[in-house]
């Protein structure tokens, strides 16, 4: 029996030849990635009692949610990150103005690779499968014997298989792959996602992430793009020395494969407090009104995703009671965007751009809402309260439905703009 992607790097890090669904392998990993709010969880705090780590060298530890520290608590979080790196010789870490969000670190700084082994203290750590590797989310107690040791273990699950098709029309982004997926499939709890096909040439990396970043919110175990031409460019254009991809194997057996058709899809929304089946083409939400848009995240913080909201925005102006916060997923981006008058133009249409953190997306700072208050963000999460009161609502969707939103007050197609 032939293997897939994910089940190719499991079997590689727990030196097998091969591994089956069903199987639980013990993995040494590439690396074990921690932010800011593993050091913050009160009754969590077992790293506090660690003596030693046997390789130092695969930690990757960065403050990244709470960027500015908007609480006491939150900026002793962070002095506990800087003293457990002094302590341990950690290298690899990316303080306040070196900083990213993690799954957008992880891209740029090189870690996240074909065929690695990813371990992060973070739900979307499948993000970083856009570029053919393996990554998923762990607890505190998990990731603390991760540092420690260099390993963990793994279950091998079920693959379903997402062959794309065709191209992206106007208005669409890799979010809206995303939710088109999730409103028509749901969730896929216990198993692997990977995806295939001609239409995956046509995703830029940036699409690819964000696809493969909320494929966390449909429970996803990892979440894996193929390395083909386009991830083989963008890694040597980051200065990648040796690249080896995983590739499937033309016998590799899945649950399920799942033809989407790319050239078919619209602009999507996800309708509140939840995503899997509750997805819906954004024609059918148009006109709600809307206080506050938020543009970024790990999911749509990229200067592409900036970009497009950008071009829609350029030379207007947002409705008349509309908030509008964009947050790049980095300090890099940041600048870049300032570079090349994206932030100019944001402001000048009466957006609010931040620093790069997961501040808003997670509900801690920078952007919470009100009661009866609902916003419509390109960011990951829309469980009840996600981001302030309980009686709000958050829905989600791409940056050009974000943009587009941001100019008529109500949820807008974008392509009508």
């Amino acid at each position: 029996m032939g293997m897939t992607m994910s089940e190719k790097i499991l079997a590689a890090h727990a030196g097998q030849p091969s591994v089956k669904p069903g199987d639980t392998v013990t993995c040494k990993v590439d690396w074990g990635v921690c932010h800011d709010m593993f050091f913050n969880v009160d009754g969590q705090d077992i790293y506090k009692n660690v003596t030693h780590l046997d390789h130092p060298e695969k930690c990757v530890i960065m403050i990244d949610h709470a960027v500015l520290a908007p609480t006491t608590r939150d900026a002793q979080g962070a002095v506990y990150a800087r003293e457990f790196c002094k302590k341990h010789n950690i290298v690899n870490f990316f303080d306040v103005g070196d900083h990213a969000v993690i799954h957008q670190l992880l891209v740029e700084r090189s870690f996240a690779a074909p065929g690695k082994l990813i371990a992060g203290g973070d739900s979307h750590t499948c993000a970083a499968g856009a570029l053919n590797c393996a990554a998923r989310g762990f607890g505190p107690a998990d990731m603390t014997y991760v540092l420690c040791t260099g390993e963990t273990w793994y279950q091998v699950v079920p693959t379903i298989l997402y062959k794309l098709t065709g191209k992206l029309p106007e208005g669409c982004s890799g979010k809206d792959v995303f939710l088109y997926i999730a409103g028509v499939y749901g969730d896929v709890t216990g198993m692997t996602v990977e995806f295939g096909g001609e239409g995956v040439a046509g995703l830029t990396i940036s699409q690819r992430q964000s696809i493969a970043t909320m494929c966390a919110e449909i429970n996803a175990e990892f979440a894996v793009f193929p390395c083909d031409d386009r991830a083989t460019g963008f890694l040597k254009a980051r200065g990648d020395k040796e690249i080896i991809p995983v590739e499937p194997d033309q016998n590799a057996e899945y649950y399920d494969v799942r033809e989407v058709d790319l050239s078919k899809l619209e602009p999507y929304v996800a309708k509140p407090h939840f995503i899997p089946k509750n997805c819906v083409p954004v024609k059918e939400a148009e006109g709600l009104p809307i206080q506050q848009i938020v543009v970024g995240s790990c999911s749509n913080g990229r200067i592409e995703d900036l970009q497009t909201v950008a071009d829609i925005l350029k030379g207007k102006h947002i409705a008349p009671g509309v908030r509008v916060i964009v947050t790049p997923a980095s300090q890099r981006i940041y600048l870049e965007a300032v570079k090349n008058g994206i932030v100019e133009t944001l402001a000048e249409a009466g957006c609010v751009v931040t620093n790069a953190s997961c501040g808003c997306c997670y509900g801690g700072h920078m952007g919470l809402i009100g009661s009866g208050e609902r916003c419509l963000a390109t960011t990951t999460r829309n469980f009840k309260g996600r981001l302030g009161s309980p009686d709000s609502e958050v829905m989600l969707c791409g940056p050009a439905t974000a943009a587009a939103s941001a100019l008529k007050g109500v949820i807008t197609d974008p392509r009508k703009i």
